[in-house]
């Protein structure tokens, strides 16, 4: 019998972090819908995280734990990964958790109960929190003038009541979204110019294919209970992180969202007074949340200059890629 849900991790060397999210896959309550199973692509590791997934593949039966499949996908980058993980499936239906995440105790129990109670859906998606453990600074939680947003540790919080979503917004980003499997054999694959390269700060690929998903008339359903909860790095809540991490994912977002300038300025002239005023903040603040807050928000800028950079440099490939054949 074919499993309902595949629960697909791509990870890339960490080889710790992976292992506490199949800990919390296997605590999971099981579903009566139907059985479960672990598919993990293993994404340009050199560590051991090889050894590991044979190991664990291995005790599945022995131990009582969720049956587990593991594949090597050698070309870096998340949507390769994701794409050799989609063209191995053989379930209805994959939930897609990232490697540093770990899963609610119902999180199989909820997803399974989602697909039945949406029937038309063809797409979930649930929130994912901050797994804070009273070691993270104070100024995270600071919902004052000068609060950094958004935070470096994602959060996806649509909200306490259940709804269909649509191009509009709000769109999940990627570590807890379910799909139909047909629907990936329809859309095709992940885009491999968007998301992270091994531990870079890319993103964007899993947005994009929610938006895709959307406008080809697929229906996506936001379901609060499903719920995962994200790892807290420290060393994300570093100054230098937060800079890194606002510059690239205002730039993933310009690129994924954006229009592309004229062809003499690719910039938009409003963004180099926006860059501007933050980096004055930044030089003219005394206290630490203030000039912390001015210069993210001066990368975040940088960021947005950047992807508009390259919707113009893919925008002058398009033209000067050859016209297909006049079939007039």
């Amino acid at each position: 019998m074919p499993a309902l849900l595949t629960v697909l991790i791509c990870t890339h060397d960490r080889e710790a972090l992976l292992e506490s999210a199949l800990r919390s896959l296997d605590a999971c309550r099981r579903p009566a819908a139907g059985p479960v199973e672990i598919l993990v692509v293993a994404n340009a590791c050199r560590d051991g995280t090889h050894t590991m997934l044979e190991a664990r593949r291995g005790r599945a039966d022995r131990d009582g734990l969720l049956p587990l499949d593991w594949t090597a996908e050698p070309t870096p980058g998340k949507s390769h990964a994701l794409n050799r993980g989609a063209a191995a499936l053989r379930s209805e239906w994959v939930a897609i958790v990232d490697d540093d995440h770990r899963v609610s105790e119902d999180f199989l129990v909820r997803v399974t109960q989602a697909i039945a109670e949406h029937p038309r859906a063809s797409l979930l998606c649930g929130r994912i929190l901050p797994d804070w453990d009273g070691r993270e600074p104070a100024w995270v939680h600071d919902s004052g003038p000068y609060r950094v947003y958004p935070l470096p540790i994602p959060r996806q919080d649509f909200g306490d009541a259940p709804r269909e979503l649509g191009v509009d917004g709000p769109i999940p980003g990627g570590g807890n979204q379910i799909i139909r499997a047909d629907v990936l054999r329809r859309l095709g694959p992940f885009s491999t110019d968007l998301g992270p390269q091994g531990h870079d700060l890319g993103g964007g690929e899993d947005t994009e294919y929610m938006l895709r998903a959307l406008r080809a008339g697929e229906r996506l359903w936001y379901v609060p209970d499903i719920v995962q909860y994200h790892y807290v790095d420290l060393e994300r809540l570093a100054l230098p992180y937060l800079m890194r991490k606002a510059y690239q994912r205002s730039a993933s977002s310009v690129a994924l969202h954006g229009t592309p300038g004229s062809r003499a300025r690719s910039v938009p002239l409003y963004l180099y007074r926006k860059f501007a005023g933050y980096a004055a903040g930044a030089l003219t603040s005394i206290g630490g949340a203030r000039r912390r807050f001015y210069l993210v928000r001066s990368a975040a800028a940088l960021g947005e200059m950047a992807g508009h950079r390259r919707l113009a440099r893919w925008a002058a490939a398009a033209e000067a890629a050859p016209a297909g054949p006049d079939h007039a």
